[in-house]
């Protein structure tokens, strides 16, 4: 199915090399969940999530041997685990993680599907899209069927008019116009996020063993919360319900758990993750005050986003993808 005679594009060597290091990290999270997991169909869940991470990692070794190109470190459950450290997250926070993962694999599988162009790239990526598709209906089925799925708030249907006055976008001093409903929609997602965000970095930050990490740790859960805080406000303006908090699925669990390096890797994929979609925010959203708070609170995470930056570095944590030759460099070599 390969042609040989055909490079992989750059685009497409950085999603495989992304996929390799989120997939190896998603195998040691998934490998606890699923150790300490008791509900019977949160389990099964996790199950089905574990595989597909597995079975894309052997994919990926694959296909990284036949390019020649070196295999990324990731991580290791003998390193990067104790799978005989107490319970730390509920098994409905497990759900609600697994759910959220796979919307985000959806948006990631998609993007990879329309960026490759070999077409044993593209078909791979579309059989990763399938996957997680039917994940993202497993655990959403799961979450119904228990009463934990949390629905976006209702809007009562209106006749079809036009925009007819300038107040629609700009109205910045005084009264706001009420939300339309993509704005309402990113709104809500956005709480749902940092909601599972701040319980991650809760139970994160109780396990973590570097007084620096612990410390990044807590700073996101007070970006986290503040964030929560002024998305919630824009909702309680038109009188739009917020989502309550999973905090309380963490255990008081102490142990070492997880890696610093793994939490770290975890937390600053996270971030990333709030700057694209605080920026999709912003392209979806009329009232110019929506994209200032967006703005604002993107450069709160990229700031925060650079300091864990450093930190993974300090300790060399951090595993540096494919570059581009130097021509500068390959110039002086071996001239000196």
């Amino acid at each position: 199915m390969k042609d040989r005679m055909v490079k992989i594009t750059s685009s497409e060597l950085a999603m495989l090399w992304s996929q390799y290091l989120n997939d190896s990290g998603s195998i040691c999270v998934l490998t606890y969940f699923l150790e300490k997991a008791e509900d019977p169909e949160i389990k099964s869940v996790i199950e089905f999530a574990l595989q597909l991470s597995n079975n894309h990692i052997e994919k990926l070794t694959v296909t990284f041997k036949e390019e020649n190109f070196a295999i990324p470190y990731g991580f290791k459950i003998e390193d990067d685990i104790d799978l005989t450290a107490p319970k730390l997250f509920s098994d409905s926070y497990v759900l609600h993680f697994i759910y959220q993962m796979a919307i985000i694999g959806l948006t990631n599988y998609s993007e990879a599907v329309a960026a490759a162009v070999r077409a044993d790239i593209a078909d791979y990526y579309m059989e990763c899209l399938t996957e997680t598709m039917q994940l993202h209906k497993a655990s959403k089925e799961v979450l119904l069927s228990k009463g934990l799925f949390v629905r976006s708030p209702h809007i009562p249907y209106v006749k079809a008019e036009f925009v007819n006055q300038q107040a629609f976008l700009f109205d910045v001093v005084g009264k706001k116009r009420p939300l339309v409903v993509a704005e309402v929609s990113n709104l809500y997602a956005n709480i749902q996020r940092n909601i599972l965000g701040v319980a991650t970095l809760i139970g994160f930050s109780q396990v973590a063993k570097d007084k620096e990490v612990i410390q990044f740790l807590h700073r996101g859960i007070d970006i986290g919360k503040k964030h929560i805080k002024v998305f919630g406000s824009k909702l309680a303006e038109c009188d739009l319900p917020v989502q309550a908090s999973l905090s309380a699925e963490v255990t008081t669990s102490t142990s070492y758990t997880f890696s610093d390096k793994l939490l770290m890797f975890f937390t600053s994929g996270l971030i990333s993750l709030s700057i694209g979609y605080y920026g999709t925010g912003i392209a979806q959203s009329p009232r110019v005050d929506l994209g200032v708070m967006y703005n604002r609170l993107s450069l709160e995470v990229q700031l925060y986003s650079e300091d864990g930056a450093n930190i993974m570095i300090n300790h060399k944590w951090l595993e540096q993808p494919p570059m581009a030759s130097d021509r500068v460099e390959l110039g002086f070599e071996n001239k000196q």
